[in-house]
């Protein structure tokens, strides 16, 4: 017997979502509030409130922001100025439910209530980006030099309908493979980089190659949704085409190649961040590869933990069958701040200062947002990643980042693609025919999305 349909998680948030402003004029309406398009910020704060999701951005600052002084695990200090940390983690959209709600109410707020910082990533940005709730970073002070050197995607993801650059971001996200060398030397007979690399230059010999780590008892990946970013970042078209619902060739090519590999026992369907879809970071997980950017496998993948492949310097870098990127953190500066100067000097050294972005990529692996450090540092026999066996992955990098093509982002791509693979789990599950699927997709997409058709 079939199980039950997997229901699809719609998070209603039409009345405190944020809606973008693409073409509007004169003010921007957000629920029932209406804002002016004019940037109210001042310099006399005694409170800096950041809003974030994780603790990604607390240790960066921790860490590289010379003048921050800790207090405990949500405070700190800068100086004279109190840092409140408000951090709301993603699960079931209730990172960005809580943001919208404050920014809604951020006219009326106390002054040390204010939202002052919050961050963004690339699949919702525009929603934040096209509205009066974020101020352009040259109301700041920052101005096109200041940028110059940082990945022009970086600048894209971030720049309003008008052209306004809204956020800045310290690092670049191209991803690429990252496998197993105890599996690649089992079953492939090499973990040098340039040699598995022939076993996953494409996705048809990358599925010859899933064969082959079944026979051995391994997974090719965790998950069907371990490959999704690369198969979505490489479409040729929007998601929506003339307020109409569209599914990219590639996106149903990712469909058909998951469809197999699940059949033949060589990925699952575990969510992403889920306990069973962590079980590949430890050897006996048995699992041959993940896809993803370099903060992936230095703040995701249990690096830290002892008995981890992380730990153990087990994986390494693979260019992958496509290049991609996923994700990326940008800090955005509030409407109605009273910490501008400070929200300069931050977003300036973190993002620009080449010696704060070389300290983060030797200290925590990470890619910087800077062309000119990640040149140098690729090319440098003084760089190497203890989790990758001591393999220098910036030249991979460099050239993935150069490849990033963003001309078929949307505001929509943040619930389609939540929408699209909660609906096909039911087609891999063989809980539903693919047109069921798809169906339940549709119907997912149009109560998230009213105004849309399919």
């Amino acid at each position: 017997m079939k199980r039950r349909l997997i229901s699809i998680l719609v998070t209603s948030v039409m009345a405190t979502s944020l809606i973008s402003a693409c073409g509007s004029a004169g003010s921007t309406t957000i629920g029932d509030e209406a804002t002016p398009r004019s940037a109210t910020i001042a310099d006399d704060g005694k409170v800096l409130n950041i809003y974030c999701w994780n603790e990604e951005f607390k240790s960066r600052i921790t860490d590289h922001y010379a003048d921050y002084e800790e207090v405990d695990a949500t405070h700190g200090k800068i100086g004279d100025v109190s840092v409140v940390w408000n951090i709301t983690p993603s699960d079931d959209n209730a990172y960005q439910n809580n943001l919208d709600a404050t920014l809604q109410k951020q006219s009326e707020a106390a002054a040390d209530d204010k939202v002052d910082i919050f961050l963004v990533e690339a699949d919702y940005a525009l929603k934040y980006v096209d509205t009066d709730y974020t101020v352009p970073v040259a109301d700041l002070g920052i101005t096109a030099g200041d940028v110059a050197d940082q990945y022009q995607y970086t600048k894209d993801v971030v720049t309003d309908s008008n052209g306004n650059l809204k956020g800045l971001s310290w690092q670049g996200t191209p991803g690429v493979l990252f496998y197993n060398r105890e599996a690649a030397r089992e079953v492939l007979g090499t973990d040098d980089p340039d040699e598995v690399q022939q076993y996953v230059k494409d996705w048809d010999t990358f599925n010859q190659t899933a064969e082959k780590m079944v026979d051995a008892g391994y997974h090719m990946t965790s998950s069907v949704m371990d490959s999704y970013r690369v198969y979505s970042n490489n479409v040729t078209s929007k998601w929506v085409e003339n307020g109409k619902i569209n599914i990219d060739d590639n996106i149903m090519r990712w469909v058909e190649d998951s469809k197999k590999l699940y059949d033949m026992g060589a990925t699952g369907t575990h969510a992403l961040w889920s306990a069973d879809w962590s079980t590949g970071f430890y050897p006996e997980g048995k699992v041959f590869c993940y896809f993803g950017p370099a903060w992936l496998i230095n703040f995701c993948m249990a690096a830290d933990t002892e008995g981890s492949i992380g730990y153990q310097g087990g994986w390494g870098a693979a260019t992958g069958p496509q290049g991609f990127f996923w994700g990326g953190t940008w800090i955005c500066a509030a409407n109605g701040t009273d910490n501008g100067s400070l929200i300069k000097d931050i977003m300036l050294t973190m993002t620009t200062d080449e010696s704060v972005l070389k300290d983060i990529v030797v200290k925590d692996d990470d890619f910087a947002n800077n062309k000119n450090v990640m040149n140098e540092m690729a090319s440098s026999s003084d760089y190497s990643s203890k989790i990758l066996g001591g393999q220098n992955p910036l030249g991979m990098y460099c050239a993935g980042v150069e490849s990033i093509d963003l001309s078929n982002l949307s505001s929509y791509d943040s619930g389609c693609n939540l929408d699209f693979q909660t609906a096909i789990t039911n087609y891999f599950e063989g809980n539903a025919t693919l047109d069921e699927a798809l169906d339940l997709f549709y119907q997912a997409c149009v109560e998230r999305y009213p105004e849309l058709s399919y």
